[in-house]
């Protein structure tokens, strides 16, 4: 069996957290889905699930959540198999009413991306990488 990632991200709006995250890429899960948190899945190897501030503590105990517009607490990475998928999630983001987190960014020919914040301040990574083209590291 793949190994599975979740990725659990408080956010202040839950109804609205859904809604862009829907129209960006995830699929939600109704079935573990509440008033407190919204369960999403991209495919059979990645969820996120978005959850409120007050849940959010039920798990953080006594940690302050971080205000992801001023501090980042983690980047999250996502590896297209084109730099054209790339441009089209990046395109969705902002149409979703995220925003560009810095300039698209080109590494020779082996690495492209487009780096994203969803409407909470939380970092995706959009990025396109053939490590065939990789120069050797020094």
């Amino acid at each position: 069996m793949a190994t599975k990632i979740y990725i659990n991200l408080p956010v202040v709006d839950l109804p609205k957290a859904t809604a862009f995250y829907e129209a960006i890429w995830f699929t939600k899960v109704a079935k573990f889905s509440n008033a407190d948190a919204s369960w999403l899945s991209r495919d059979e190897t990645i969820y996120v699930m978005l959850m409120t501030h007050d849940f959010t503590k039920t798990f953080v105990l006594n940690k302050e959540i971080a205000d992801s517009h001023k501090t980042c607490e983690m980047l999250n990475s996502l590896q297209f198999d084109t730099k054209e998928e790339v441009d089209k999630f990046y395109d969705k983001v902002i149409k979703a009413g995220g925003k560009e987190f810095r300039p698209t960014y080109e590494y020779g020919s082996f690495m492209y991306g487009r780096d994203v914040e969803d409407l909470d301040g939380h970092v995706w990574e959009a990025f396109w990488m053939d490590v065939t083209q990789m120069p050797d590291a020094q």
